[in-house]
């Protein structure tokens, strides 16, 4: 038996192969589903199941292109009401692959439809659990995700009370030597506190995860409805793409149109320019948002643009532009994108270089932005006069923002900043708008 963890860094998501007498189950798989295939070739063997521990909200699956890919069926909770061709599979289900057993534990509470998934070995002991998003590594999946999504909608309440009752009584009865293989690491927004370890195991989790301590249900449901992450646009999105399942990847991906340099962009519509901000501040298109590319750039995409709304996609260069578009596919936004430019239009709009001696000098002369989350703000207050909001809200709350003094923008390192100062300089043009960018720390004392 063999256990394969494949990682999306981008999204801190995890996906497995469970491997036993050439035979493959894949567990959550990503939007594109070469890696399992080309696993599959490479030990030669043949995948013969596809699992599903929920409706995903932050990732796009790719389980029904690999299940018409391989002519395999897909395995999913009852609950979940899926409208592709599946097979239900909750408690009292089992499934062989080669010699070895998975067996379905309903373990709702992050969603109505979640499934935790016990592998038994040949000899019938349980080695491991696949817990999705109802267990992380020191942190338990959040309970307000599907409050209006899926099949089943829930209170948050209501699923935190689940929750408790998952965990105390499917998982935590497990013998501590069991290993823990969630569907997320540190960096997901489906949890509150999520350690980078990639695995564990229950024992380790039951002496050191704050959600398994003792407590009493109430005091569970508190603690795990309090200072709740901020919930990106796109979740909902993908819940109901989930439940559908999403197009073919390569063939969704072609289709995103390439525009020559001088193409005359829609002025109502969307854009995002993915350049370094540096390069972005010397010159860029007039309403244009500076959503650099690097780590979870697709989620802050899918946190500050909406499904509902097309973009204009501009790069660095074509290679950069095609890698982009593949994770923008990763939550399922490649058919907003109105068209990529990899090369930049020469742009008329810059961003002003603040003279950051004066403004350590006389603070009180700005209105100061704030756009971390909420949670960082009341963690590590910075500045005691400014205006918190949100980077996911800031489009929204653009008139909660003075404009009778200069404007400086802040993040705590830099990259949430250079959007806030685009997404602001857009509606405000009565005072200047500047970006304190990684001078932050001179404040922080990150260094």
């Amino acid at each position: 038996m063999k256990i394969e963890q494949f990682e999306d860094k981008n999204l801190a998501h995890f996906s497995y192969i469970i491997m036993d007498d050439f035979e493959i189950a894949v567990i959550d798989p990503t939007r594109d589903p070469r890696q399992y295939e080309e696993y599959a070739m490479i030990h030669d063997a043949k995948i013969t199941a596809i699992i599903e521990t929920h409706l995903h909200a932050d990732f796009v699956s790719g389980h029904l292109e690999l299940s018409e890919a391989k002519q395999v069926p897909i395995y999913v909770s009852q609950r979940a009401g899926a409208k592709y061709k599946h097979t239900p599979f909750d408690e009292g289900n089992t499934l062989r692959i080669g010699n070895v057993t998975l067996e379905a534990l309903n373990t709702p509470g992050h969603s109505p439809d979640s499934l935790s998934l016990l592998l038994r070995d040949e000899n019938g002991r349980e080695h491991a659990v696949f817990t999705g998003d109802t267990l992380f590594i020191g942190d338990v999946g959040r309970p307000d995700l599907r409050e209006n999504e899926g099949h089943e909608a829930s209170a948050r309440q209501e699923l935190a009370r689940q929750l408790y009752r998952s965990t105390r009584q499917k998982l935590m009865p497990l013998p501590d030597q069991v290993l823990v293989y969630p569907a997320h690491g540190a960096g997901s927004l489906c949890g509150k506190a999520l350690s980078d370890a990639k695995c564990s195991t229950m024992g380790d989790e039951k002496q050191t995860n704050p959600a398994l301590q003792e407590m009493t249900e109430e005091d569970f449901v508190t603690f795990l409805t309090t200072d709740l992450p901020f919930v990106p646009k796109y979740f909902a999105y993908d819940v109901r793409l989930n439940r559908k399942g999403a197009p073919k990847f390569q063939t969704s991906v072609k289709q995103v149109p390439f525009l020559e340099q001088n193409y005359k962009l829609d002025k109502d519509c969307l854009i995002i320019d993915t350049r370094p901000q540096d390069r972005f501040k010397q010159g860029h298109l007039p309403g244009a948002i500076n959503l650099q590319e690097g780590p979870q750039f697709e989620t802050w995409l899918g946190s500050i643009v909406g499904p509902e709304e097309g973009f204009y996609l501009i790069g660095e260069d074509e290679e950069t532009i095609r890698e982009l578009i593949c994770r923008i596919a990763s939550i399922g936004y490649e058919p907003l994108i109105s068209g990529a430019l990899p090369v930049a239009p020469v742009g008329t709009a810059q961003v002003p270089l603040l003279d950051l001696a004066q403004f350590k000098a006389n603070p009180e002369a700005f209105t100061i932005v704030d756009v971390r989350n909420s949670n960082e703000v009341k963690e590590k207050p910075i500045f005691a006069n400014a205006v918190t909001v949100p980077l996911p809200e800031l489009r929204e709350r653009i008139d909660e923002i003075p404009v009778d003094k200069p404007i400086v923008v802040h993040c705590a390192a830099g990259y949430r900043s250079a959007a806030g100062v685009s997404i602001v300089a857009q509606a405000i043009t009565e005072v200047p708008i500047y970006d304190l960018g990684d001078a932050i720390k001179e404040f922080t004392g990150v260094h």
